[in-house]
């Protein structure tokens, strides 16, 4: 049986949502993140992909599923069912198109309407490698990420920068706040967020002003 240990043993599963419009490399950051893979030639995303990643924070396994979709407006229908039980959201532009940015504003409310409003949320950046074409400054994004208290990094999946902080950032805030909710409660069994239970960010002494971390 020694065979089947590992894969299926975690303390914690979270579950992430990637957003963005179309074309500004959700799917990249996925496959980088979950795979180390890269794919200049990926085709647009249609429906919802996920894909898992384990890894370690605070000597705690946490597994990581990661929802992808398509950022087109016809796959608008799956909206609730792919937020549903989400605890993080990854909201991805690209540096190099503002109008991927202009949108983040109607992503992020969507998210809201469709999730707990505590969610812990990155807003990235991404191809940060094409910093010669960049359409959208750094400090606009910063001011932005800080108006609405998200997390912010400028990422390349293209170069792997940054992607496994982002995510890692993510799944560490949102376990900290999950196990601070059960010493509070002292109850190890109530630490995993239950669907619609408030996880409640704005406690947290590593609430989301330090979005300038990473952005290098």
């Amino acid at each position: 049986m020694a065979g089947y240990r590992g894969e299926e043993e975690y303390d914690y599963l979270f579950k992430l949502v990637l957003i963005g419009d179309s074309g500004v490399g959700k799917s990249n950051l996925l496959s980088r993140f979950t795979r180390n893979e890269f794919n200049l030639e990926s085709k647009s995303t249609i429906g919802v992909e996920f894909a898992t990643k384990t890894l370690n924070v605070d000597s705690k396994v946490i597994k990581a599923q990661i929802w992808d979709t398509a950022g087109q407006e016809r796959y608008r229908a799956i909206t609730s069912a792919y937020y549903r039980g989400a605890v993080g959201a990854l909201l991805v532009y690209d540096i190099t198109r503002n109008i991927t940015f202009e949108n983040i504003e109607r992503w992020l409310k969507e998210l809201r309407d469709h999730t707990d409003p505590n969610i812990v949320v990155m807003l990235i950046g991404n191809k940060s490698d094409l910093q010669h074409l960049a359409a959208v400054s750094t400090e606009d994004a910063k001011a932005f990420a800080e108006r609405e208290s998200l997390y912010f990094m400028e990422t390349s999946a293209l170069e792997a920068t940054n992607v496994e902080n982002a995510f890692k950032e993510v799944l560490s805030q949102i376990y900290h706040i999950v196990s601070k909710k059960a010493v509070e409660t002292g109850n190890e069994a109530a630490s995993l967020p239950s669907k619609g239970e408030t996880i409640n960010v704005k406690d947290d002494s590593s609430a989301p002003k330090k979005s300038g971390c990473c952005s290098s």
